[in-house]
């Protein structure tokens, strides 16, 4: 039995469907956990087993994972108390008996700028401290999706602001991600492993901004700002200024060099090269001229 938290996301739906349809793997032994049970109807229509998982009351966990031999555990985002809801996953894996855990994490969390890496750091140690028989950290690029939060107001006005230093990063497709994340829950690997999944390529926003523009056939011009200035836009935006804080710190990340780096983890996990940025855009060709 195979059992994936959050499950109702964007990135365990997808796991779901390479793990059924992709993999091959008998909907029946398929563990599928979410707060919103309701949410994932479909799939339990299918046969996958679904069943209520709240990582904010860890005493219910344990018994929620019964049956499982093999679980994993998407970061959530509760930024703050990530740190703690995923120890509770890990402890309650570990009282439940299950075997492996495969957590994702991001690139290169070691004494990174972004102020999300302590929680994933945080986690991969509590991994390592778990006293489980294996497990397999991820260490999954950010999405080419991520662009479809910046390019909606960046393509209206052509002017795509970022404090990254004109720095590239190697980003992967979200459902490359979700693949890899099935295969590794899957695969049956019984030791301790850290891989770090990227794309085929490094890229500036330059780079993206000229590929974006012939897609869509709209201008865009990247600007490069100081960071205060993209905290300030995201708080204009509506973000709380912490929040604000957190995200601009991306752009610091990137800026330092820490999500360049291509590596052959992704084709050596799942035997497939990882989809290309320009392929990217014309699988999402209809929802880029949507923006």
């Amino acid at each position: 039995m195979l059992a994936i938290t959050g499950a109702s996301g964007a990135l365990g739906q997808r796991v779901l469907q390479h793990l059924v349809h992709t993999l091959g793997h008998p909907a029946g032994q398929i563990l599928a956990l979410t707060r919103q049970p309701a949410t994932l109807a479909a799939w339990a229509e299918q046969g996958v087993q679904v069943r209520a998982f709240d990582l904010d009351a860890p005493d219910t966990l344990p018994a929620a994972l019964q049956g499982a031999s093999r679980l994993l555990l998407i970061s959530t985002d509760a930024v703050g108390r990530r740190l703690v809801q995923h120890q509770a996953a890990i402890d309650a894996a570990h009282t439940a008996g299950l075997q492996h855990v495969v957590y994702t994490s991001m690139p290169r969390p070691e004494a990174s700028p972004l102020l999300l890496a302590p929680e994933h750091l945080g986690t991969e140690h509590a991994l390592a401290a778990a006293g489980l028989a294996g497990w397999t950290v991820l260490r999954n690029h950010w999405y080419f999706e991520n662009l479809f939060g910046s390019l909606p107001q960046a393509l209206a006005s052509g002017q795509w602001y970022t404090a990254d230093e004109g720095q590239p990063s190697a980003d992967i497709a979200r459902d490359d991600l979700a693949l890899a994340a099935a295969t590794a829950l899957a695969d049956g690997f019984t030791g301790q492993r850290t891989l770090t999944l990227s794309g085929p390529e490094a890229l500036t926003k330059v780079d993206m901004a000229r590929r974006i523009s012939a897609a869509t056939g709209r201008g865009l011009s990247v600007v490069q700002v100081p960071l205060a200035a993209i905290v300030n836009g995201l708080q204009g935006a509506g973000l709380p200024a912490p929040l604000a804080e957190v995200y601009a710190s991306f752009d610091t990340n990137t800026g330092a060099g820490r999500v360049a780096d291509i590596t052959g983890d992704f084709e050596a996990l799942t035997g497939r090269k990882p989809r290309s940025f320009d392929d990217w855009l014309v699988h999402n060709a209809d929802t880029l001229q949507a923006l």
